[in-house]
């Protein structure tokens, strides 16, 4: 297959959320980049786990990886006021903010046009809020989000099956100290 000459960079939260999003958007024809950008990651010995495992994905998909700077501060300041709301509230809704917006500035520093996110696959995500805040930050850089609900068409089962293939790092909880209550 030829690739598109697009570029896609694709927010990585986790290889076993990951797996089929770089899969499928490799298969469509774009020239995908992973980008790991996750300050919510709680501890940090949990950080380094799950891009020891988004590092395995992607050599063994040959698509590239960018890691960006792990700032778990930036992400106590995103939500700072939100400690206490519940999961799928308003302190994710900063927290998704803060990863898609980095995301934006580094395909725009890039000149890269589209970008998209993994977290979309899980279950536990709402899709519709993801997209909205992903095409708010679009238009905020001029850029495209590709709005892909990757949980369609057995996508949560193949992301599963591929990270069972390449034994990733399974993790329990979303990756903030406060999804651990």
């Amino acid at each position: 297959m030829e690739l598109k000459e697009d570029k896609i960079v694709l927010h990585t939260c986790c290889a076993i959320c990951s797996g089929y999003p770089v899969s499928l958007l490799q298969d469509t024809g774009y020239q995908v980049i992973a980008y790991f950008y996750n300050p919510n990651i709680y501890p940090q010995d949990e950080y380094f786990r799950r891009l020891e495992a988004e590092k395995t994905l992607c050599t063994h998909f040959g698509c590239k990886l960018v890691e960006e700077v792990y700032e778990p501060d930036k992400f106590y300041n995103a939500v700072k006021g939100f400690e206490n709301e519940p999961e799928k509230g308003r302190r994710c809704d900063k927290c998704f903010e803060l990863r898609l917006r980095k995301t934006a500035e580094f395909a725009r520093s890039e000149g890269i046009k589209n970008f998209t996110t993994s977290i979309v696959i899980s279950p536990h995500k709402n899709f519709e809020k993801l997209s909205q805040i992903g095409n708010n930050i679009a238009k905020l850089y001029d850029l495209n989000y590709i709005a892909i609900d990757f949980k369609k068409k057995d996508g949560f089962l193949k992301t599963n099956r591929i990270s069972k293939e390449l034994s990733l790092y399974r993790q329990n909880y979303c990756g903030c100290k406060f999804a651990l209550r």
